[in-house]
């Protein structure tokens, strides 16, 4: 990787202007996970002064929100950011979440971005003169603009129901679970079947552990199709390429990824492949009476909703190598579509005695939100959503980065979100600063 230091404004100009305009740098980034470090990279090379404020260490929610055996979904070839390849040895290969914090900490280094660790940000709010003003536990830092590159999944959504919940059943959540052995002895249930809830029963699973999974209505993805991973498909095609204003439901943008997984190298995950493998399928959970989860009637519903996403997936791209005549081999089975394995009478089930099915934990695998509480400025709608169209919102200088949709389908992976960055610090530059003074 290339240091960008030099391309920086000489330090002296920098501190001259920023005395000039009553304000400590030109841009703030808040986050140094994959979109304030892309961010960061970019200002950087636009010789634009700023900092980058992060609660812990560079990719703090990779650290504090991932069990042990995490694997990326995603090959390595697509998880790079702008100026830096990852793993470049091994382009198809699937990678620890270790291996990803390394590459972030060495671009940081090697790039020279000024990263201010361990300074949390507890307040952001616009001043009358129109900067803005971030209160962190080392002091108020001012800046011009603000780039919130803190993501969408800050904290685990875990559901009202889980407070009725038996004291003596451990309640874990997708960001807290670490791994089978720091469970109590006994089965688990795991609520939801997005990819942590389908990883994290996998994990069980080969623990030896006794696993009942709550299915939920998720899109999954076979790992590979017609001798390539899914996603370089999915590239070629040009679908992750499809741009928010291209959904035809707008409430597409906050579905849960799709059933897929990096680890043993990589492979097709699915209910049916759970089922087989041990685990018993439930309906989704829809109350906790103590002891007792009662369960909705959808799980053939979820299964069936899954299985006819991946078939269309497989379709669009088969449409794809036709259109463009593409020497591919035959498609291969699906190691995840139907028939169906017995599931032993649980469609039929409507609730579950825990103590009876020996349960002594649950995992709440139920999506994650992102936590605005500390953003004083009317920038969301009624349900706490961002306004913004591509990032860019109706307060001058406030931007967002790095989650699902910001523009396009890729927005919310790594192979997305040096695109977003260089787009966002062109309007910064465009019109974030100019007017506003000598570094404008």
């Amino acid at each position: 990787m290339r240091s960008v230091r030099g391309r920086l404004p000489q330090e002296s100009q920098l501190a001259e202007a920023r005395e000039a305009n009553g304000v400590d740098v030109d841009v703030v980034v808040v986050g140094a996970g994959q979109a304030g470090l892309a961010a960061s990279y970019h200002l950087a090379r636009s010789g634009i002064d700023h900092v980058v404020l992060e609660r812990g260490a560079v990719g703090e929610s990779w650290r504090s929100q991932r069990w042990d055996s995490f694997y990326l979904n995603t090959p390595n070839w697509s998880n790079s950011l702008p100026g830096a390849a990852f793993l470049v040895g091994a382009p198809d290969a699937f990678a620890p979440s270790g291996d990803l914090l390394s590459f972030f900490e060495d671009y940081a280094r090697s790039f020279g971005l000024p990263v201010r660790a361990n300074c949390e940000v507890t307040s952001l709010e616009r001043s009358p003169d129109g900067d803005y003003e971030l209160i962190t536990g080392e002091g108020t830092v001012r800046g011009r603009s603000v780039i919130l590159a803190t993501g969408s999944m800050s904290r685990p959504r875990i559901p009202v129901i889980a407070r009725d919940l038996r004291d003596d059943i451990a309640s874990e959540s997708a960001a807290t679970y670490r791994s089978p052995g720091a469970l109590p002895d006994g089965a688990v249930l795991v609520v939801g079947s997005g990819q942590s809830g389908c990883q994290i029963a996998e994990d069980l699973l080969r623990a030896g552990r006794r696993v009942y999974l709550s299915a939920s209505r998720v899109a999954r993805a076979p790992r590979t199709h017609r001798g390539r991973d899914i996603v370089a498909w999915m590239r070629d095609a040009g679908m992750l390429d499809v741009g928010l204003e291209e959904l035809e439901d707008p409430a597409m943008q906050y579905a849960t990824q799709p059933q897929v997984s990096g680890t043993e190298g990589g492979h097709t995950v699915s209910l049916q492949s759970l089922a087989r493998d041990g685990a018993t399928l439930l309906g989704r959970v829809v109350a906790v009476d103590g002891g007792k989860a009662r369960l909705g009637d959808d799980l053939r519903d979820c299964i069936a909703f899954a299985d006819e996403w991946a078939v269309k997936l497989r379709k669009d791209i088969d449409t794809f190598i036709e259109s463009r005549d593409i020497d591919a081999p035959e498609a291969e089975p699906d190691p995840g579509e139907p028939p169906l394995p017995d599931l032993r009478g649980s469609d039929g089930w409507r609730s579950v005695d825990l103590q009876e099915a020996g349960i002594t934990s649950v995992v709440w695998c139920t999506g994650f939100d992102a936590d605005w509480s500390w953003v004083k400025i009317d920038v969301f709608d009624g349900r706490g959503r961002p306004r913004h169209l591509g990032g860019v919102t109706e307060s001058p200088g406030l931007y967002f980065l790095g989650f699902p949709w910001l523009s396009k389908r890729k927005s919310g992976i790594l192979y997305g979100v040096g695109e977003d960055a260089a787009r966002i610090v062109r309007h910064i530059e465009r019109d974030g600063l100019a007017g506003r003074g000598p570094s404008g």
